[in-house]
Order: C-alpha cells, then sequence, then structure tokens
C-alpha cells in the first residue's frame, strides 16, 4: 500500500472510533444515529482503500443510507431524547 492510503485508513479508523464513542454517548437519539452514519462511512472509505469496491456497493446503501432513514423513522414513533 502507498503511503497515502495507510494514512487515509488510519484517519478513518480513527474517525470511525470517536463516532462510534460520541453515538453511544449522546443523548439525542437522532444525534447518535448521525454519528452512526458517520462511523459508517468511515468504514466504507476503509474498504475502498483495502480495495474491496464489492463490499463498498453492498456496505453503503444499507449501512450510511437505509438503517439511519429506518432508526429515524423510529424515533419518530418513540422519544427523540433518552433518559
Amino acid at each position: 500500500m502507498e503511503p497515502v492510503a495507510i494514512l487515509l485508513a488510519t484517519a478513518a479508523a480513527l474517525l470511525s472510533v470517536i463516532a462510534t464513542y460520541l453515538a453511544i454517548e449522546a443523548k439525542d437519539l437522532l444525534v447518535a444515529t448521525v454519528f452512526s452514519a458517520v462511523q459508517s462511512t468511515a468504514y466504507a472509505l476503509m474498504y475502498y482503500i483495502l480495495m474491496a469496491p464489492d463490499i463498498v456497493l453492498v456496505y453503503v446503501p444499507v449501512s450510511v443510507g437505509l438503517l439511519p432513514a429506518v432508526t429515524i423513522l423510529l424515533i419518530k414513533k418513540t422519544e427523540r431524547y433518552e433518559r
């Protein structure tokens, strides 16, 4: 791997860890869903850097698009803030 690819993968991994922590600590479920989508985007970037485009083609629509959309619909039907 090229050094630039290694740096991008490292930055994406660090971003995913930070986004995961922020999603766990968020009391607002909508904000937690956004952080979860950011974490999924970082994972998709890592898959792309690791040259797995077939996984990216499936992972992006499901984990970045469909999962947050369904979660937001579920949050609308319940309470937005965690007690």
